[in-house]
């Protein structure tokens, strides 16, 4: 019996749909939502749906996350850009014309609005984890770091939130033409965390002038969107001997050849042990030793007034004091190496200056018991004293 085309639709479709499933469950890759790139030379996001991206910082309570070099503010939900630009602190129309908007749009959840110049940096007054930028893990802020060891160095330390660090990642700006797809594969990271990170819609819908995050992945620079004639492409590095000549086949003896200065190698190796070499800033005994995470230092009995002395030597990178009072001083050396050294008094130095080791900085403090607190820190990481002192 053969049925009717009518009957038999419901049955195709069925059949159809049942296909389509198997297949996209046997891909062992990830499809392809953008079809037009398979049409255009066999694009595929694949590899960038594979790339794994960090989360997006979160925002405070303002919905402003903060990097060195710019800022953004992430919508709430129901926002418009008028109510976000007063949240922010900042003119609507001047919010608006950055952004290329109107003051009244309604903005998407997680949408995220460029700032055109800097507010107030967030802060734990702000719901922000801790005050200023967002910085790279290499860049050590001094003045937090010097800052924060008071506390580390107290007999029962408060805990003290982490510096936000992370890269910065790049701000794209939405060109006419331009598609989330075709921005995804510039800068090869997956389209899904292109549209978490900047609160797009199901349809990854963009506009012409508007601001978008990068997603902080393993990404390089991106690739010029702009079509190459076709023959051109990577340009072909020039050999050598299109800029010198080749040598003469028959080198002159080795005779003639002008005799290098000769170098004291023995000399070098000996200075470059001893730049990560340290010597104790006072003597006397270490009443509490080093423990990660509990106390980030040493802490050494030295009676009032005792000379302070700079443990290698190195460069004064900041003389600060906290809210009650007591000082800081932090050296920067060599390969990355900080101390700090704090519970001092009458400092003898000033920040920039060269400082040799074993060269008087200070003297200890009146304090009880009187002591100096001693850290080595590695970049943002402490680490035992012990292992540097000779």
């Amino acid at each position: 019996m053969v049925l009717s085309t009518a009957n038999h639709r419901p049955i195709f479709r069925l059949s159809v749909s049942l296909s389509v499933l198997a297949f996209v469950s046997a891909c062992s890759e990830p499809l392809d939502l953008d079809m037009r790139g398979l049409m255009n030379g066999g694009f595929n996001t694949a590899d960038a749906a594979r790339a794994a991206t960090a989360s997006r910082p979160e925002p405070d309570n303002r919905g402003v996350i903060s990097y060195p070099n710019y800022q953004v503010a992430v919508a709430q939900r129901g926002d418009t850009l008028a109510t976000l630009a007063r949240r922010v602190g900042l003119p609507p129309d001047e919010l608006a014309r950055f952004n290329g908007v109107q003051t009244g749009d309604t903005l998407r959840p997680g949408e995220i609005i460029a700032l055109p110049r800097r507010v107030a940096e967030p802060s734990p007054a702000t719901g922000a984890v801790t005050t200023g930028p967002i910085r790279p893990p290499s860049e050590v802020d001094i003045t937090s770091l010097a800052s924060d060891a008071i506390e580390r160095s107290a007999p029962t330390p408060a805990a003290a939130p982490a510096p936000q660090t992370g890269a910065e990642p790049v701000r794209h700006q939405v060109k006419r033409g331009e598609t989330a797809f075709t921005i995804s594969r510039l800068y090869n990271v997956s389209v899904r965390a292109l549209a978490e990170w900047n609160g797009l819609d199901s349809n990854f819908s963009l506009r012409e002038g508007q601001f978008l995050l990068i997603p902080v992945a393993t990404q390089a620079p991106p690739r010029s969107s702009e079509p190459q004639a076709p023959g051109r492409g990577s340009p072909t590095p020039e050999p050598p001997s299109a800029s010198q000549p080749l040598p003469d086949e028959t080198p002159a003896p080795a005779a003639a050849a002008t005799a290098a200065p000769s170098v004291d190698v023995g000399r070098q190796t000996a200075a470059s042990a001893s730049d990560t070499a340290m010597s104790f800033p006072v003597q006397g005994n270490i009443i509490r030793a080093y423990a990660k995470g509990r106390n980030d230092g040493i802490d050494i009995g030295a009676p009032v007034g005792t000379s302070v002395k700079a443990a290698a030597s190195g460069q004064v990178a900041a003389i600060t004091t906290n809210t009650d009072g007591i000082n800081i001083l932090v050296i920067r050396h060599p390969d990355n190496l900080l101390s700090v050294y704090t519970h001092v008094d009458g400092i003898s130095v000033k920040k920039g200056d060269a400082v040799s080791r074993g060269q008087a900085i200070a003297k200890v403090a009146k304090f009880d018991p009187a002591r100096v607190h001693f850290e080595v820190r590695k970049g943002f990481d402490s680490v035992d004293p012990m292992d540097y002192l000779r």
